[in-house]
């Protein structure tokens, strides 16, 4: 996905942009009809003992994984999603997921849309930073450095800064997703209304 073109594809098959466009109707149609079929290859594992919070956790990090095996994926599913069936196949089963754990199909297609959301971006940043890297990967370094440097000097973040703790990229991953995921179940615990859900984030928004 991170390298397709119409262009591309057409030098991959020996033919011209002109002649591929009698398949696919511009670079739309040919990013979804490739995206769909990587989708095609993801499948959700759902353990049933699984709460809602780890579930979600879960489903959350299935994604993330998926979207390192397959570059560009990521980009994809942000821009716009679902496009097909896959991806409204991968949606239905997370709602389908969060149903059987008390949620109503609206209530349920928010919580997962949120989660999936909030791990779609991280994915897509992510691979901004690995494209960044492999451009250039020894001005990224001393970008990287430079930044440490002056932070730990600063009198104002220095400090607070040389005393966090080192966590590795999966462990704040999992530090990230679980905090957002924990906080949205609070908005929106099964049950709960989909409207009562939005009056609640209005009127907290309106004491803002």
């Amino acid at each position: 996905m991170d390298a397709l073109s119409v262009k591309a594809v057409a030098v991959e098959l020996g033919v011209s942009p002109t002649a591929l466009y009698r398949y696919v109707d511009g670079r739309w149609a040919l990013e979804q009809l490739v995206g769909e079929s990587i989708l095609a290859e993801l499948t959700l594992t759902d353990d049933p003992s699984h709460g809602i919070e780890r579930h979600l956790l879960s489903f959350a990090l299935q994604l993330r994984a998926f979207t390192h095996v397959h570059p560009g994926i990521a980009s994809y599913l942000q821009t716009l999603f679902p496009r097909g069936d896959s991806g409204r196949r991968v949606l239905a089963d997370e709602v389908a997921a969060l149903v059987r754990r008390g949620y109503a199909p609206d209530a349920a297609i928010v919580v997962c849309g949120a989660v999936a959301s909030m791990t779609i971006a991280l994915a897509a940043s992510e691979e901004v930073s690995i494209a960044a890297e492999k451009e250039d990967a020894d001005g990224l370094d001393r970008e990287r450095l430079s930044a440490v440097t002056h932070l730990a000097v600063d009198d104002r973040l220095g400090p607070a800064h040389l005393a966090l703790p080192q966590f590795a990229r999966p462990e704040y991953v999992r530090l990230l997703l679980t905090g957002a995921i924990r906080g949205l179940v609070h908005v929106a615990p099964p049950g709960r209304p989909v409207h009562e859900i939005v009056a609640d984030l209005a009127a907290t928004g309106e004491e803002l």
